[in-house]
């Protein structure tokens, strides 16, 4: 991942004009790091079968990293989770204000696309990996789960009706990444068993989140922590001892499933996976 932490710094969004903030604050967020989890299963696809392919995957990494960011700058805002802490570094309403987070978000997103569109692959692939980017992230992905999270806020939702949300809001993003490191490498039929896989791996990591959400510091999680009350959050709605359940079970699944993966793929997930799938235990 060294490598797409440098790759990533020399191709930060540029642009020139007479805006004094603007420039600084598309690159702010990406500098400050993060995880960087959804580029690096997408990688990891790609390594498993065909690493010759990974400085084109690049590009489809920093373009899932680049939507992510636009969506983390959205949901700080004052109209949304109203959170200043993001990454270990004040969020860009504080920084700047919020028309300036808002439309660098914007450009972001937009930017996601324009990376895309220019990967050095065939047309067929770039218009799948657009396609894939477009629809998990868009309005029957991430910005659905983000609207039923809004307008649900202080009105309790039952279990199923949270796996709904979520599933929109954090799990497709991870599915698609892994999805889309299968369309990278020509293997769309296992990019739909990845796909399905990617979709558990991000309700754990999203009911994972939701645990350390209250139990740890804001720190410790580089982002405003307790934050969660009026919200629909598995830990919320079940109570923590519930929640650590409900991990445990998709953890033990998503294990069983990481090991009947066949030994490429398995070698290039498991050191990534093996950590996430337990943070919780921690």
């Amino acid at each position: 991942m060294q490598n797409f932490e440098t790759f990533l710094l020399e191709n930060l969004p540029t642009s020139k004009s007479i805006h004094p903030t603007y420039e600084k604050a598309l690159q702010q967020m990406l500098i400050a790091g993060g995880k960087r989890f959804r580029p690096a299963l997408l990688l990891g696809v790609v390594s498993a079968y065909n690493s010759l392919m990974l400085d084109g995957a690049r590009h489809a990494a920093y373009a899932v990293e680049l939507l992510h960011t636009y969506s983390l700058i959205h949901d700080d805002l004052p109209s949304m989770d109203d959170s200043p802490l993001r990454r270990g570094e004040p969020t860009l309403h504080v920084l700047y204000d919020e028309v300036t987070a808002i439309l660098a978000g914007d450009a972001l997103n937009t930017y996601s696309f324009e990376v895309l569109s220019q990967a050095p692959f065939s047309d067929y692939t770039r218009v799948k990996l657009i396609q894939e980017l477009a629809k998990n992230g868009g309005l029957n992905g991430m910005v659905l789960g983000q609207a039923i999270d809004c307008y649900f806020e202080n009105k309790p939702l039952n279990v199923a009706d949270i796996k709904i949300l979520h599933t929109n809001k954090t799990a497709k993003l991870i599915a698609a990444s892994l999805k889309m490191g299968a369309i990278i490498v020509g293997r769309e039929e296992l990019g739909e068993k990845l796909y399905d896989f990617g979709i558990k791996l991000g309700l754990l990591f999203q009911i994972q989140d939701d645990i350390l959400d209250v139990t740890q510091s804001s720190e410790e999680a580089g982002k405003l922590t307790n934050n969660d009350e009026d919200k629909n959050s598995f830990v919320t709605i079940l109570g923590l001892d519930v929640a650590m359940s409900e991990a445990n079970t998709l953890a033990d699944e998503l294990s069983n499933e990481l090991n009947s993966f066949d030994d490429n793929l398995q070698n290039e997930l498991s050191p990534l996976l093996t950590k996430y799938i337990n943070r919780h235990k921690n």
